[in-house]
């Protein structure tokens, strides 16, 4: 009865349009209401509110979203992609491979794929499209390529899960390193033998050298944010303010794009983008609330573990729940609303929780480009409105059937994920 209650009231109310924020708090308020004492329990929700945002590991968030939208008007992404133009393209579909290594590096700056996605594609796509490559490949590209933004640390969906299940953020953060390079690489193998009929006369050395000079400011950001917490010169929370001062420096004295006509949309796009993100925490902290006083995390979590099947069938059931939430949701409300129920299970059959952030977050990335709320798809259709959802999605499947079987190799072999975290505290 009660999670009938929880599961059809979400549905319904997401139907009819209310945000994932609302919506969540308003299932919460009826749970409360209907069962754990009326009116009167109410009175616990600027409580369970005010807990759920007092929490360290989230300071690190807003820091890191403005690293993000100073990057995004900054010149760096261009640069990069000028710098990577310059030393792949001489390779079969190099200006393809030189896209995805641009993701990958702009990814390690700013822990967010429409941020990623956004200002790659805005120097990518008349680039390629110009040379010759299909516009349906760039575009399905493009969108696989911004989601390497919450797998190559720092990532926001990391600091959530360690917000939400206590994990540490060093050790997510480390986790995500190795994934996210081998990931990258399958899919510049990919593109490079779609468009291995494009080739170009290589840049000369003095030219990659320029390049390279002007692009390395991008590639610094990533080593002192990464690089310093894996060596412990600092937490993930002081790598976050200091990348984000940095990102800022960079801006005003090298890019000179930091003016005061641009601060205002900087401020404002962080602040919204973080009003949204905490928002969402509450609502879920607040339903986790009454369905953690009506046991169903407990029930659903003893459920699984009593099932005569391997744990690895459970393993696959998640996974496929994960799939089909990720076709109707984003990604932060995904890990807030299901981390609560998941991680009792994944722990309870003996999985290892960082590896499993991993594996979640390779879902979250696929998330961002299955329809038909793919966030990654709708920005690459404001890039290019002559193109529809339908065609970027033809595009983008090949790198969704990839992720898809990047799990698997996750699942063979878990090392991946866990081989790096052991220095980090």
């Amino acid at each position: 009865m009660n999670i009938t209650f929880f599961l059809g009231g979400m549905a319904a109310l997401l139907l009819i349009g209310i945000p994932v924020a609302f919506a969540l708090g308003l299932l919460a308020i009826g749970g409360m209401y209907l069962f754990n004492g009326g009116a009167f329990s109410l009175s616990q929700i600027p409580i369970i509110s005010y807990k759920s945002l007092d929490d360290f590991t989230l300071t690190a968030l807003p820091m890191y979203v403005l690293m993000s939208q100073v990057l995004v008007v900054s010149g760096v992404g261009r640069d990069l992609y000028e710098m990577a133009s310059k030393w792949f393209r001489h390779l079969p579909g190099g200006l393809a491979i030189a896209t995805l290594f641009c993701c990958a590096i702009f990814a390690a700056i700013s822990g967010s794929s429409v941020a990623t996605a956004v200002t790659v594609g805005a120097v990518a796509l008349p680039e390629m499209t110009k040379r010759g490559y299909d516009k349906r490949t760039v575009l399905g590209l493009l969108a696989a390529g911004g989601t390497l933004g919450i797998l190559i640390p720092p990532s926001v969906p990391m600091i959530i899960y360690g917000s939400v299940t206590g994990e540490s953020i060093g050790k997510l953060f480390v986790a995500g390193i190795i994934p996210g390079i081998l990931l990258t690489i399958v899919f510049m193998i990919y593109a490079s033998w779609k468009t291995r009929h494009i080739k170009e006369k290589p840049a000369t050395w003095s030219e990659r050298l320029e390049a390279s000079k002007t692009a390395v400011w991008g590639l610094i950001l990533p080593v002192i944010v990464v690089g310093g917490i894996y060596t412990g010169v600092f937490t993930p929370t002081e790598a976050a303010a200091i990348g984000a001062m940095a990102s800022i420096l960079i801006s005003i004295f090298v890019y000179r794009s930091f003016t005061f006509s641009n601060i205002k949309a900087i401020i404002l796009s962080t602040v919204k983008t973080n009003a949204m993100i905490l928002m969402i925490i509450v609502g879920a902290m607040l339903l986790g609330y009454i369905m953690t006083i009506l046991q169903i995390p407990q029930t659903i979590t003893q459920f699984a573990t009593s099932q005569q099947v391997s744990p690895w069938v459970i393993f696959v059931l998640v996974n496929i729940v994960l799939l089909i939430l990720g076709c109707f949701l984003e990604t932060i409300s995904i890990l807030v609303i299901t981390l609560p129920i998941l991680y009792p299970i994944i722990t309870a059959l003996g999985f290892d929780p960082i590896w499993f952030a991993v594996v979640m977050v390779v879902n979250m990335e696929l998330a961002l480009i299955t329809p038909p709320v793919g966030l990654n798809l709708f920005v690459l259709k404001g890039l290019d409105k002559t193109n529809t959802i339908a065609e970027i999605v033809r595009g983008v499947v090949p790198y969704a059937l990839i992720m898809m079987l990047f799990i698997v190799v996750l699942a063979i072999f878990p090392e991946l994920a866990t081989i790096l975290i052991d220095r980090v505290k």
